[in-house]
Parts: structure tokens; sequence; C-alpha cells
């Protein structure tokens, strides 16, 4: 997985007129935990939005107050309204320990059920795992290439070395299904509107009749 360094400054307050102060300045207040003791600090803004805006996943190198971590984001909280970032929760990993962290899926092959004319449809872009730091991956690459209309990968399907999935078994990441033009031209389809309006017509007929 791909390291980014990051320098951060500890605060001296820690509260909401504090963290609003260090917003206005364009810092972002954060925390990190996962070690002997929480560590608050502000890390600038700009730094972040090619980092946090993105599918990929990093492990983040940080130099607080001449100390080095290494961490993985855990939550970010956001503006209801502008989006813009308001805290970043980070968690401090150990080599001899498990990460447990989210990775984006990515897609490989193609799937016959595509060519066929079915829509591929991509369920599950990230997967939940637990892997020691040195294996950590980029991302979970899964293969399209059996897929024929109607088939599907899931959790359960993948076996990957070195690496936990946390996600349920039965949590579908990919499948093909039948695109709504082949249900319209499928054999039968045309029979089932045709006997709809014969049941009308009679219908029609029935009325007249009583009518009469």
């Amino acid at each position: 997985m791909k390291t980014v360094s990051l320098s951060g400054s500890l605060r001296e307050n820690v509260g909401k007129k504090d963290a609003k102060k260090h917003r206005k300045e364009g810092n972002i207040p954060c925390v990190m935990y996962g070690g002997k003791e929480q560590v608050h600090f502000v890390a600038s803004d700009k730094a972040f939005r090619k980092l946090i805006f993105t599918p990929e996943v990093y492990i983040f190198n940080l130099d607080i107050a001449g100390k080095t971590y290494n961490t993985v984001i855990q939550d970010v909280q956001y503006h209801p309204v502008t989006d813009n970032i308001l805290h970043i929760d980070f968690l401090e990993v150990h080599p001899e320990k498990p990460v447990h962290i989210s990775v984006p899926v990515k897609l490989t092959g193609t799937a016959p059920g595509v060519l066929k004319g079915g829509k591929l449809i991509l369920k599950t872009r990230k997967l939940k795992i637990a892997a020691l730091l040195q294996h950590l991956p980029d991302d979970i690459t899964v293969s399209i290439d059996p897929l024929d209309i109607g088939d599907s990968v899931k959790v359960k399907d993948l076996t990957i070395e070195n690496i936990t999935l946390m996600d349920s078994p039965n949590t579908v990441i990919v499948g093909v299904r039948t695109a709504r033009v082949l249900v319209e031209e499928a054999p039968g389809a045309e029979g089932a509107p045709a006997e709809g309006a014969a049941a009308a017509e009679g219908a029609e007929k029935g009325k007249e009749e009583e009518k009469k």
C-alpha cells in the first residue's frame, strides 16, 4: 500500500472553539489513537484534499512534534452542507498487529455476459479487510472473466493470501444482469401484452352485450 508523509502540529487546547479557530486558519483538527495515548493535532487542509477525495487508500506517515507514526484513516467527518472536512481520526498501526481497513475493488478481464448484451453491476466498491501492515494491498482485484448473464462474484468466492476478508461471505461484489432490452425481446415477452389486450377486448364486448 502506498505511503504518504504528512506533518502536523500538536493542539494546545481541545474543544469546539479551538477546533473552529483552526478551521478558519485552514487547518483540520485530527486525533490519533491506537498507541499509548491519544494525540490531538492539526494539519493543513490543502494536504488532505487530493488524498481524501479519491478511492485510493494510503498509509500515512505522520510527523508530529518530531515523532513519526504509521497510521491509517479510520473516520472522516464532513460538513453536512459544504462537504468540507471537519475532523479526521487516525489509527496508529503496528507491524505485529493486523490492520482493519477498507480497500477499493479493482475489476479485471471481460465478462462473457456483457458481450452477450448483459449489464455489469459493481455492487461493492470497497471491501473490509484485516492484514498485517506489510501485506496491505492497494486494492482487491476481482476477475470478471467467468461471469455470464445472471452470474456474480461474492466475498466467499475470493481467497487472498495473507488477507482476511471481513465482509459477509454472501456479499455480492460484482455481477452481470440481463439488460432491459433483452427482457423486452425475450421469447414470450410479446405474448403477455397480447393476452392482456385480448382480455380487455373480451371485457369490452361483454359490457356491450349487457347493454343490449
